[in-house]
């Protein structure tokens, strides 16, 4: 590695740690059985709240910059980019990058936390670079009429992206975690919906369920677990769809499926894992996964959150080869378990 990819490597990482100074007043919520009345903060289910010493990141930082070669860093992956904004897959799911979906049901459209930006990142020069562009542009984009977001990292909760969506559709109905109602509607979007765990509200013939995630959040200095950090149960007639989010394993998942039944479809993420010892309560990884997919007894489920941005240091197409040799081990269909390609769509019937 040589001195300037050093340098740029210890600035990324310097980002990654630090993300953005600044936040805004947050409100309480002390009627949220999640919410820390003492420090005005939201925890996990098991009370924790992943913290980390300076320490933690001292290592964190040792490993980044002593990461594996990963060739895929400049290489990225193959793309399948459609630019048919008017066509319809009356049930069908596609993979748009990192933890976006697109998914479509019985005439229904929803997006999950829609990443557009080159950057996981408050800047346009500085953060976590894309591999691969998204598998469609915005402004290709169907008609949407939900979308979700888990919490508020910057690899998640993408205000510019947004922004861009609201400019151009002006009726999609927004559903996030406690918090992040002020933020969007400060940058102008309306219809939005603010959930705590276990909080259902309808639309049209659907119903949308907060659920709960192993997590954190943050997007500056001073807000960390300000806000809280969700999946999502989507329950047509006929058919469920779970988006976890960005979660590390716990015992959510075995409640989740108790509560609200095993979905039909499951959104799991399977990256940024690595190392360990920081990265266990944060991200899932691949065992864990299919560990997950056992538990909820889903019928199928979509690997997201790998292969978009580099977040860790796991080579970037470890997470899928690793899924598939579990899949084997467990023999279980690669048809249950489907790793797409960027901009894949998968037909659902």
């Amino acid at each position: 590695m040589n001195y300037y990819q050093s340098i740029f490597n210890k600035v990324n990482f310097l980002f990654l740690f630090f993300s953005m100074c600044g936040c805004s007043n947050l409100p309480s919520f002390t009627n949220s059985s999640q919410f820390d009345n003492k420090d005005q903060t939201f925890t996990n289910s098991d009370g924790s709240q992943n913290k980390k010493t300076i320490g933690d990141f001292i290592f964190l930082l040792k490993n980044y910059l002593n990461r594996p070669n990963d060739l895929r860093e400049k290489k990225g992956f193959n793309l399948i980019q459609e630019k048919e904004k008017n066509k319809r897959y009356n049930k069908s799911v596609r993979w748009i990058g990192h933890s976006t979906l697109l998914l479509e049901y019985e005439n229904i459209r929803i997006l999950t936390d829609p990443v557009f930006s080159e950057r996981a990142s408050p800047f346009s020069f500085l953060g976590p670079k894309r591999v691969v562009k998204p598998g469609i542009e915005i402004s290709d984009l169907p008609e949407i009429d939900i979308i979700l977001i888990s919490h508020n990292h910057y690899d998640h909760l993408d205000i510019r992206s947004l922004k861009k969506i609201n400019r151009i559709q002006k009726n999609i109905y927004y559903f996030v975690p406690l918090g992040l109602k002020g933020l969007l509607e400060k940058n102008g979007i309306k219809n939005v919906y603010e959930l705590d765990w276990w909080e259902s509200r309808k639309y049209k013939n659907i119903s949308i369920t907060s659920t709960p995630a192993y997590h954190w959040s943050a997007r500056g200095f001073f807000d960390r677990n300000k806000t809280l950090w969700c999946g999502w149960m989507i329950k047509f007639k006929n058919f469920s769809f779970y988006f976890v989010g960005d979660s590390g394993y716990s015992n959510d998942f075995k409640e989740i499926k108790s509560k609200l039944g095993s979905p039909d479809l499951s959104a799991i993420p399977i990256g940024s894992y690595a190392p360990r010892k920081f990265m266990k309560y944060s991200h899932i990884n691949p065992d864990e996964a299919i560990k997950i997919f056992q538990e909820l007894n889903t019928k199928k489920a979509i690997a997201i959150h790998w292969g978009t941005f580099k977040l860790s240091i796991e080579p970037l197409d470890e997470p899928p080869n690793k899924i598939k040799k579990l899949l084997q081990l467990n023999q279980i269909s690669e048809e249950r378990f489907l790793i797409l390609k960027h901009g894949e769509v998968k037909n659902l019937e």
